[in-house]
């Protein structure tokens, strides 16, 4: 181990990015993931906290959709004031571990994080989330469901940090619900959660997306049960849920649930965030 370590707390974002350019950093953005990680593993690596960068906090309307700078904590996103299409994220937020992990824990941290059963990305790939991300070169902007490569995996390339997750236009119809199920209510890693939005004109069901996590090595829609789903009714779904081809998915077996639990108990969260998201 190094005898000094670096720890660097940039007040700008070109600071930030400066830095990174200039040699190997570990990006902590609020660190509730990355310090239990290390385990009792003594720090080697320089450290970068981007949580004091003002130009990457607050969520704000932007000309297209919706802007949610990268370091704003999942406390930020729950007193937000957004659409009924944001109520799935908000529900994500809300079983992000405890109240002082919500105030602490980032939107960006949990994404670059990338554990499979990561409570935000389901409702952000229902928004159709889009990534920007930075470096000393200039910004690119990516689908959050290439962002994310695999478990603890993501697409960022050296000198480069995420600066904001972009959510495109919503409808006012767009409605939205997150279920997720785990051993207990609260503090808990999830066996399987579902993310669901969709609109209902008439009784029937139209944009609907789909977003399952817990279920395979990364979190994804289920395009194909979106489409049998669309232009259905409420009283229609429940047949469709039972014949549904959840083959995307590729659970695994652990000490919270089994491979054949997950895929069975997903088709029933399935059918509670739809009537969730429907009566929203």
């Amino acid at each position: 181990m190094r005898a000094v370590l670096e720890y660097l707390t940039p007040m700008s974002l070109d600071d930030a990015l400066a830095a990174l350019d200039a040699g190997e950093l570990s990006i902590i953005a609020g660190g509730t993931d990355w310090y239990p990680a290390q385990g009792e593993c003594p720090i080697e690596c320089d450290i970068l906290d981007v949580t004091r960068i003002a130009a990457l906090r607050g969520i704000s309307k932007a000309k297209d959709g919706w802007r949610i700078g990268a370091a704003s904590t999942w406390s930020d996103v729950i007193a937000a004031d957004l659409p009924a299409a944001f109520d799935g994220l908000k529900a994500a937020a809300r079983d992000v571990g405890s109240v002082q992990i919500q105030n602490a824990g980032t939107i960006a941290g949990n994404l670059c994080n990338a554990s499979p059963a990561a409570d935000g990305v389901p409702p952000l790939l229902a928004l159709k989330a889009l990534v920007e991300i930075c470096s000393a070169e200039g910004c690119r902007v990516v689908p959050l469901g290439t962002f994310i490569t695999g478990v603890r995996r993501v697409a960022l390339d050296k000198g480069e940090m995420v600066t904001a997750v972009i959510i495109p236009e919503t409808s006012a119809a767009l409605k939205s619900a997150f279920v997720k199920l785990g051993a207990r209510k609260y503090l808990v890693i999830s066996i399987a959660m579902v993310a669901v939005t969709c609109a209902l004109r008439d009784g029937v069901l139209s944009d609907v997306r789909i977003a399952v996590g817990s279920c395979s090595p990364v979190a994804k829609r289920l395009s194909a049960l979106e489409a049998a789903l669309e232009n259905q009714t409420l009283a229609q779904t429940d047949a469709i849920l039972a014949e549904a081809c959840l083959s995307a998915l590729a659970p695994i077996d652990d000490v919270r649930g089994s491979k054949e639990y997950r895929v069975d108990v997903v088709a029933t969260l399935i059918a509670q965030a739809l009537r969730e998201a429907s009566h929203g």
